[in-house]
């Protein structure tokens, strides 16, 4: 039996959780998509929803949503890992503000499904807080929102709070202001997830959990007990794309780590803040994030955990306690209103990062390979834009959303073992001395700025 991920959303779904057969047999469709996470889905629902008579399948190792779609920190943001300054330099300063464009309206595009098709994922658009809690974040988060009037972004995408206007949202420590954007709804990732497996095979997609992946060929995916022909194959694998031997060095997965309060009081909430569930995070160089939940829990999360050896991804990599146990302190730290509130849950999971920091959707008409991913964490949203792109590419439609700059991009790939391992591990520890750094100095990290080159320049 496939175990089911250990996590706050798995352990509170709408519904049981029961596996679709495996594939059994040879088949010959027109569309194959491999990963059965938010990329895979969203894809297979727009094609349904497009062209009905389309022969879809989908093929999934463990079960729907059981990566990073199923266990990340439940933000529907309007972030990409690039920035508009890369974005502008491939596709024109037009061609960024449009992808940016087009992630905020997929943020309503996401509610706007659930909303048709009765998937309860508990969702609130409360925007994100990103507060300033040093010196040197506070002159980031106002560089912030300086480059974004020099695009013409106004107030209502990127606005700056002042230390009491960021307070009255989250009551957090050390807070000299923060930068606020509407563009981001919490959500229940994992029921998300489960209702798009179940819509789209109400629409006749089929789909075969347990079903590991061999091989990904032109035209071809191959499994243990069968092979499926297509005219088009989607790799939609995201942090698991490693364990696809001709694909070992595509990504790299890194494991981001979430801790889970229980439920907390009306109370608890009038005196923590995040009245209209605003997801928030701080401008720190090593990711966090957090959110109020819709059953009212507090979840937080972040990166910090190493990265091993040979892009491995295994189970036990989940769980790392003593980044857990740092999340918790560091929450605590952040909202000394969650002393002595009891944790529930602590999991993990992996997620894919391209050598360049910059996803990317295409696909190729000669072989019929297409793929999504590189989302760096801020896949929630970008899988939907990328699940429409991939439709109107596979239908050979030109859109606004095939115009887009981050189609057809190719990320050059990782390095060889053992200078991956060194080289991402060292990058992990940088930021966070980093921030160590900026705590000590209250300036900008010099080693921040060093490293800003090797993770991506953005």
């Amino acid at each position: 039996m496939t175990r089911l991920p250990d996590s706050l959303w798995w352990d509170t779904l709408a519904e049981p959780v029961t596996p679709t057969a495996p594939l059994t047999e040879d088949l010959t469709v027109d569309v194959a998509i491999v990963g059965a996470g938010f990329t895979g889905l969203w894809t297979a629902y727009y094609l349904a929803k497009a062209r009905p008579d389309l022969r879809i399948v989908v093929l999934e190792k463990e079960l729907a949503g059981f990566g990073a779609s199923g266990r990340n920190g439940g933000w529907a943001s309007a972030l990409l890992p690039s920035s508009l300054a890369t974005l502008a330099h491939e596709g024109g300063r037009e061609g960024a503000l449009a992808l940016h464009a087009a992630m905020r309206a997929s943020v309503d595009e996401i509610i706007r499904v659930t909303e048709a098709e009765g998937i309860d994922a508990g969702i609130a658009k409360g925007g994100t807080l990103v507060l300033a809690r040093t010196a040197a974040q506070e002159r980031r988060a106002r560089a912030e929102v300086d480059d974004a009037r020099s695009w013409g972004r106004g107030p209502d995408e990127l606005a700056w709070l002042d230390a009491d206007q960021a307070r009255q949202r989250l009551a957090a420590t050390d807070v000299r202001g923060a930068t606020y954007t509407p563009d981001c709804a919490a959500i229940h990732p994992g029921r998300l997830v489960r209702g798009l497996a179940r819509i789209v095979q109400g629409l006749g997609v089929a789909l075969y959990e347990q079903t590991p992946v061999t091989r990904i060929a032109p035209h071809r995916v191959e499994t243990a007990n069968g092979t499926v022909s297509a005219d088009v194959v989607v790799r939609a694998t995201e942090g698991y794309t490693p364990t696809i031997a001709e694909l070992k060095r595509a990504v790299v997965p890194i494991h981001s780590l979430i801790v889970a309060t229980e439920p907390l009081p009306a109370s608890q909430w009038d005196e923590i803040g995040l009245a209209q569930r605003e997801t928030f995070s701080d401008h720190r160089h090593l990711v966090v994030y957090g959110q109020r939940t819709a059953d009212d829990r507090l979840v937080f999360g972040g990166r910090g955990a190493p990265y091993h050896l040979g892009s491995k991804v295994a189970p036990e990599h989940d769980s790392h306690p003593k980044v857990h146990e740092a999340l918790r302190t560091e929450i605590v730290a952040m909202l000394p209103q969650l002393t002595g509130v009891r944790f529930t849950h602590a999991w993990g999971g992996a997620l894919g990062v391209a050598r360049d920091w910059h996803a990317s959707v295409g696909l190729d008409r000669d072989s019929g390979l297409a793929w999504a991913g590189g989302y760096v964490g801020d896949g929630v949203t970008t899988t939907n834009l990328a699940g429409r792109t991939l439709r109107d590419l596979i239908l050979g439609e030109e859109t606004a959303l095939t115009a887009l700059p981050w189609v057809g991009h190719r990320s050059r790939r990782w390095e060889p073992e053992p200078l991956r391992w060194l080289g991402v591990n060292a990058g992990l520890r940088a930021m966070t001395a980093a921030d160590v750094e900026e705590r000590i100095t209250g300036r900008p990290s010099v080693v921040a700025r060093a490293m800003a080159p090797l993770i991506g320049g953005h």
